[in-house]
Protein backbone atom coordinates (compact mmCIF):
# COMPACT_ATOMS: atom_id res chain seq x y z
CA UNK A 1 0.00 0.00 0.00
CA UNK A 2 1.43 3.43 -0.80
CA UNK A 3 0.32 7.00 -0.63
CA UNK A 4 1.56 10.28 -2.02
CA UNK A 5 1.18 13.39 0.10
CA UNK A 6 1.90 16.96 -0.88
CA UNK A 7 2.79 19.45 1.86
CA UNK A 8 -0.21 21.56 2.78
CA UNK A 9 1.45 24.27 4.85
CA UNK A 10 3.30 26.95 2.92
CA UNK A 11 6.47 28.24 4.46
CA UNK A 12 8.31 31.46 3.82
CA UNK A 13 11.83 30.58 2.71
CA UNK A 14 13.04 34.14 3.23
CA UNK A 15 12.76 33.92 7.03
CA UNK A 16 15.64 32.24 8.85
CA UNK A 17 14.65 29.23 10.92
CA UNK A 18 11.73 28.22 8.69
CA UNK A 19 11.44 24.70 7.28
CA UNK A 20 12.31 25.89 3.77
CA UNK A 21 15.49 27.62 4.89
CA UNK A 22 16.53 24.64 7.03
CA UNK A 23 15.96 22.38 4.06
CA UNK A 24 18.03 24.55 1.74
CA UNK A 25 20.97 24.74 4.21
CA UNK A 26 21.37 21.01 4.82
CA UNK A 27 19.67 19.73 1.66
CA UNK A 28 17.10 17.69 3.62
CA UNK A 29 14.76 18.49 6.50
CA UNK A 30 15.62 15.84 9.10
CA UNK A 31 12.48 16.55 11.16
CA UNK A 32 10.28 16.04 8.10
CA UNK A 33 11.91 12.66 7.46
CA UNK A 34 11.31 11.62 11.07
CA UNK A 35 7.66 12.76 10.89
CA UNK A 36 7.10 10.90 7.63
CA UNK A 37 8.74 7.74 9.02
CA UNK A 38 6.52 7.93 12.12
CA UNK A 39 3.48 8.42 9.88
CA UNK A 40 4.44 5.32 7.88
CA UNK A 41 4.62 3.26 11.04
CA UNK A 42 1.42 4.74 12.48
CA UNK A 43 -0.67 4.24 9.33
CA UNK A 44 1.01 0.97 8.23
CA UNK A 45 1.79 2.48 4.81
CA UNK A 46 4.77 1.23 2.82
CA UNK A 47 5.89 4.60 1.42
CA UNK A 48 5.21 8.32 1.33
CA UNK A 49 6.47 10.82 -1.21
CA UNK A 50 6.63 14.60 -0.76
CA UNK A 51 7.61 16.97 -3.55
CA UNK A 52 8.33 20.68 -3.43
CA UNK A 53 9.92 23.02 -5.94
CA UNK A 54 13.35 22.41 -4.36
CA UNK A 55 13.37 18.71 -3.51
CA UNK A 56 11.55 15.43 -3.91
CA UNK A 57 11.58 13.21 -0.82
CA UNK A 58 10.45 9.58 -0.65
CA UNK A 59 10.36 7.62 2.61
CA UNK A 60 9.62 3.91 2.32
CA UNK A 61 9.55 0.95 4.67
CA UNK A 62 11.02 -2.46 3.98
CA UNK A 63 10.61 -5.60 6.01
CA UNK A 64 12.92 -5.22 8.98
CA UNK A 65 13.57 -1.48 8.65
CA UNK A 66 13.08 1.71 6.74
CA UNK A 67 15.11 3.71 4.29
CA UNK A 68 15.02 7.17 2.78
CA UNK A 69 15.47 8.08 -0.86
CA UNK A 70 16.14 11.72 -1.67
CA UNK A 71 15.79 12.79 -5.29
CA UNK A 72 17.75 15.51 -7.01
CA UNK A 73 16.32 19.00 -7.32
CA UNK A 74 13.60 19.15 -9.97
CA UNK A 75 15.74 20.98 -12.55
CA UNK A 76 18.65 18.51 -12.29
CA UNK A 77 16.32 15.51 -12.46
CA UNK A 78 14.64 16.86 -15.59
CA UNK A 79 18.02 17.51 -17.25
CA UNK A 80 19.31 14.01 -16.46
CA UNK A 81 16.27 12.17 -17.83
CA UNK A 82 17.07 12.45 -21.58
CA UNK A 83 20.55 10.99 -21.03
CA UNK A 84 19.14 7.68 -19.74
CA UNK A 85 19.25 4.77 -22.18
CA UNK A 86 15.89 3.24 -23.13
CA UNK A 87 15.07 0.06 -21.24
CA UNK A 88 13.76 -2.85 -23.29
CA UNK A 89 11.07 -4.71 -21.36
CA UNK A 90 8.98 -7.80 -21.88
CA UNK A 91 5.91 -5.54 -22.22
CA UNK A 92 7.37 -4.13 -25.47
CA UNK A 93 7.70 -7.61 -27.00
CA UNK A 94 5.25 -8.03 -29.92
CA UNK A 95 4.05 -11.36 -28.50
CA UNK A 96 3.47 -10.10 -24.95
CA UNK A 97 0.07 -10.76 -23.41
CA UNK A 98 -0.51 -8.04 -20.82
CA UNK A 99 -2.86 -8.03 -17.87
CA UNK A 100 -6.21 -6.38 -18.60
CA UNK A 101 -6.79 -5.78 -14.87
CA UNK A 102 -5.34 -5.72 -11.37
CA UNK A 103 -5.70 -9.01 -9.54
CA UNK A 104 -4.14 -12.31 -8.53
CA UNK A 105 -2.90 -14.74 -11.19
CA UNK A 106 -3.61 -18.44 -11.25
CA UNK A 107 -1.88 -20.65 -13.79
CA UNK A 108 -4.34 -23.54 -13.39
CA UNK A 109 -8.09 -23.95 -12.97
CA UNK A 110 -7.75 -25.14 -9.36
CA UNK A 111 -4.99 -25.92 -6.85
CA UNK A 112 -3.11 -29.08 -7.83
CA UNK A 113 -4.48 -29.12 -11.39
CA UNK A 114 -2.24 -28.98 -14.45
CA UNK A 115 -1.43 -25.43 -15.62
CA UNK A 116 -3.31 -24.03 -18.61
CA UNK A 117 0.00 -23.53 -20.46
CA UNK A 118 3.69 -24.18 -19.91
CA UNK A 119 6.77 -22.93 -21.74
CA UNK A 120 6.71 -24.66 -25.12
CA UNK A 121 2.91 -25.07 -25.22
CA UNK A 122 1.15 -24.28 -28.49
CA UNK A 123 -1.77 -21.87 -28.04
CA UNK A 124 -4.51 -20.64 -30.33
CA UNK A 125 -6.32 -17.32 -30.27
CA UNK A 126 -8.99 -17.34 -27.55
CA UNK A 127 -7.50 -20.27 -25.60
CA UNK A 128 -7.39 -19.64 -21.83
CA UNK A 129 -3.77 -19.21 -20.71
CA UNK A 130 -4.38 -18.20 -17.08
CA UNK A 131 -6.94 -16.79 -14.66
CA UNK A 132 -6.86 -13.42 -12.91
CA UNK A 133 -8.98 -13.16 -9.78
CA UNK A 134 -10.31 -9.65 -9.28
CA UNK A 135 -12.96 -8.79 -6.68
CA UNK A 136 -13.71 -12.48 -6.00
CA UNK A 137 -14.37 -13.08 -9.73
CA UNK A 138 -12.29 -15.56 -11.73
CA UNK A 139 -11.51 -13.97 -15.12
CA UNK A 140 -10.23 -16.35 -17.80
CA UNK A 141 -7.52 -14.60 -19.80
CA UNK A 142 -7.39 -15.75 -23.44
CA UNK A 143 -4.40 -15.82 -25.78
CA UNK A 144 -4.54 -12.88 -28.18
CA UNK A 145 -2.12 -14.49 -30.60
CA UNK A 146 -1.56 -18.05 -31.84
CA UNK A 147 1.90 -19.51 -31.39
CA UNK A 148 4.22 -21.06 -28.84
CA UNK A 149 4.57 -19.89 -25.25
CA UNK A 150 8.24 -18.92 -24.88
CA UNK A 151 8.11 -17.24 -21.49
CA UNK A 152 5.76 -17.16 -18.49
CA UNK A 153 6.41 -13.94 -16.60
CA UNK A 154 4.10 -14.40 -13.59
CA UNK A 155 3.91 -16.86 -10.73
CA UNK A 156 0.86 -18.73 -9.53
CA UNK A 157 -0.98 -16.89 -6.75
CA UNK A 158 0.96 -13.62 -7.15
CA UNK A 159 -0.59 -10.17 -7.74
CA UNK A 160 -0.38 -8.38 -11.10
CA UNK A 161 -0.98 -4.79 -12.13
CA UNK A 162 -2.91 -3.49 -15.13
CA UNK A 163 -0.71 -3.64 -18.24
CA UNK A 164 1.88 -5.94 -16.63
CA UNK A 165 3.21 -8.55 -19.11
CA UNK A 166 1.96 -12.06 -18.28
CA UNK A 167 3.32 -14.37 -21.00
CA UNK A 168 5.23 -14.12 -24.28
CA UNK A 169 3.87 -15.99 -27.31
CA UNK A 170 5.88 -16.27 -30.53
Amino acid sequence: MSSTRKPTAKSDSSKPGTKASEMSKSGVDQDLIRQLAALLKETDLSEIEVETEQVRLRVARQIGGSFVSVGAPAQAAAAAAPAAAPVVSDAAHPGALTSPMVGTTYLSAEPGAAPFVTVGSKVSVGQTVLIIEAMKTMNHIPATKAGTVVKILVEDGHPVEFGEPLIIVE
